[in-house]
């Protein structure tokens, strides 16, 4: 397939832009109407579908995404769709970007946090070629906090600030990182009570990078700080902006991702695995392969007076395969 044209993207950057505000803002009239209490029945239905206890499918989602495919196949026939409603999770091994110039939608991140009028909750639009994230949207409308970004065109915060954001010049990774981090994590949604499963992996991960340095048997990473926002996509955003220094997280799928990874990229982060492999030290840091549902961002970075700044990405990227445990994620059905 062809390669698309600078002019080509700027293009459907224009387009996923607007489209992402118009998206934005259907999330935020919802949410209004659920705030308001006129004696009246509720005007929005909250709650149509129960995956599990912390996979709750509103009404919203639908009609967004509704709203998001239809435009995109008006403008863009020939194009993919990939969306988070539209697809049925369980029905395919296959990884679901391939090189078409595909569409990979969210219509809304962090549905757990809509439900309770949390703000961190966002549409989430990526457009993907070669299965490479070329542009990304992403909108928290209650926040009005819009990221977006296009290959060769940088990554913005309300289309004026270039990510990441405020120090300048960008500062390297710290010299003992973890340590001095904000490390970003979420619980996510396999709550299996099993003593080697997801979520005991992940406490554990969690708290060797937390300890004090020396605990933990030598895991205990001292980060600066924990942070769980409830939302994957917004996790990425705040590691573009350079206000996360790292994300580690299993489970995601496509759509949760996409837009994220496009923006950290052009931003001047780092995507790859979240699981350790056997050789963490020497192992090669490769680029992640959206789909895996297994990540670990490193913000933007500049050089030390030692280092470049990717390879002070890259040492933290060991030093955090060092203290995680590897999550078991596999897609359905392999």
């Amino acid at each position: 397939m062809a390669d698309i044209s600078q002019e080509e993207l700027d293009d459907i950057y224009t387009f996923a832009v607007q489209l992402g505000k118009d998206a934005g803002k259907m999330l935020l009239e919802a949410a209004k109407l659920r705030m308001v209490d006129d004696g009246e029945e509720q005007k929005e239905q909250q709650h149509v579908q129960k995956e599990n206890a912390v996979d709750l499918v509103t009404e919203t989602d639908e009609n967004v995404e509704a709203f998001i495919k239809s435009r995109i196949s008006e403008r863009y026939p020939s194009h993919k769709f990939v969306g988070e409603e539209s697809y049925s999770k369980g029905a395919s091994r296959d990884y679901l970007i391939d090189d078409s110039p595909t569409w990979c939608v969210d219509p809304l991140d962090g549905t757990v946090n809509y439900i309770h009028l949390f703000p961190m909750f966002c549409v989430s639009i990526g457009f993907i070629h070669k299965s490479k994230p070329l542009i990304g949207v992403i909108f928290a409308p209650f926040l009005n906090q819009f990221f977006s970004s296009c290959s060769g065109r940088g990554a913005w915060l309300n289309e004026t600030q270039r990510l990441p954001l405020v120090r300048n010049p960008v500062p390297p990774m710290p010299a003992r990182a973890p340590s001095g981090c904000v490390f970003s994590c979420e619980w996510g949604k396999d709550r299996k009570d099993h003593p080697d499963g997801n979520m005991h992996r992940k406490i554990e991960s969690f708290v060797n990078m937390a300890a004090e340095v020396g605990g933990r048997s030598g895991r205990g990473g001292m980060v600066h700080g924990v942070r769980c926002l409830g939302s994957a996509t917004l996790d990425l955003a705040y590691i573009a902006m350079g206000s996360f220094d790292i994300w580690w997280e299993g489970g995601c799928w496509e759509w949760d991702v996409a837009a994220g990874v496009a923006i950290v990229l052009e931003a001047g982060g780092l995507v790859t695995t979240a699981n350790p492999p056997e050789d963490h030290l020497n192992a090669p840091i490769e680029e992640v392969r959206l789909g895996s549902r297994l990540y670990l961002a490193i913000r933007p970075a500049g050089p030390s007076p030692t280092e470049t700044g990717r390879q002070t990405q890259e040492r933290t990227v060991r030093e955090v395969w060092a203290r995680v445990r590897n999550l078991d994620y596999s897609r359905p059905g392999a």
